[in-house]
């Protein structure tokens, strides 16, 4: 859906992309994560037709719009993290203002606005003023505008800034709705446990260059894997010991009365099958899982933004 190759922007002398690269697939939640000053904010400007690069290419949809920004707009909805004033404006007035320009007019338009109104939960809310919405409601009418001429790919910058936890979980779930229904929607944020939640694919920048990108199920099952197996058991803790050192997997194992570590070199498979040995042997499992490292640890160590912490 989005593919950006060797993406270069300079302000002054300073570099703000040094040729990032970047693969968004059709139906994906991408994360874009980095420290302040890593270049989101100027990749999504420039992916959105907002900023022009000095180098480098994009496809969206199969179409090089590097050389044609017109075309690179209408296949573009855009959130910005700011929603801004719009004052005396009734919200319906609102969407057919932007839907008449993208040619969307008269009854289409209108019929266009309450559609997207009712994705984002908003049908009823027609003649409100916008400026008297909460900073929610607000979002969700910046979203709204962004679907009303049904782009192919959604980029929203910081669209949870400002919003409290519950209506934050709420517009998850509202995103997690849209790709459903076969939107693709590339999605920056500070907030790394709420991407963790509902992201497929992530990619993180630094200094203007992409050092990590890819399923974010593969990504933390690589750096999971140099942590230990967590296995309590009710019984027979001797007999689940015996089981964990006949396998090859186990490299080393840990007891703490009725909670075992073990360090286990398998894959996902593999911890299933051991799994099934231990039940076998009639051994009572209660918890049975990997130790997880989080999204945050995993930003941290690739940005080396620890600082002493």
């Amino acid at each position: 859906m989005l593919k950006i190759e060797k993406l270069t922007k300079k302000y002054g002398k300073t570099y703000a992309l040094s040729g990032l690269d970047m693969n968004v697939l059709e139906g994906e939640i991408y994360g874009f994560v980095g420290p302040n000053g890593a270049g989101k904010t100027t990749t999504l400007r420039i992916i959105a037709g907002l900023l022009k690069s000095d180098g480098g290419d994009i496809w969206i949809n199969g179409i090089r719009t590097t050389k044609n920004i017109l075309r690179q707009k209408s296949l573009i909805g855009f959130v910005p993290d700011f929603f801004g004033v719009y004052d005396n404006l009734k919200v319906i007035e609102y969407l057919e203002f932007f839907a008449s320009a993208y040619g969307i007019y008269g009854r289409a338009g209108k019929r266009r606005a309450h559609e997207v109104l009712e994705m984002v939960d908003l049908d009823g809310k027609e003649n409100l003023l916008v400026d008297s919405l909460s900073r929610g409601m607000q979002q969700r009418l910046c979203l709204a505008r962004a679907l009303i001429h049904e782009p192919k790919l959604l980029v929203l910058d910081e669209p949870s800034s400002g919003l409290d936890p519950r209506t934050r979980k709420d517009f998850q779930f509202l995103l997690q709705r849209l790709q459903k229904d076969n939107y693709t929607i590339l999605i920056s944020s500070h907030i790394l446990s709420e991407l963790s939640d509902m992201c497929t694919s992530i990619g993180i920048i630094d200094g203007g260059v992409m050092i990590q990108q890819g399923e974010i199920d593969n990504i933390m099952l690589a750096i999971d894997s140099s942590n230990p197996l967590r296995i309590t058991v009710l019984n027979q803790i001797n007999k689940a010991m015996e089981v964990l050192r006949k396998d090859p997997q186990v490299t080393k194992i840990s007891v703490d009365e009725n909670k075992i570590a073990a360090w286990f070199t398998g894959s996902r498979e593999e911890e299933a099958l051991l799994l099934q040995k231990l039940i076998r042997e009639e051994i009572m499992v209660t918890s049975f899982a990997r130790e997880h490292n989080s999204l945050e640890s995993l930003f941290f160590h690739l940005t080396g933004d620890v600082k002493g912490k």
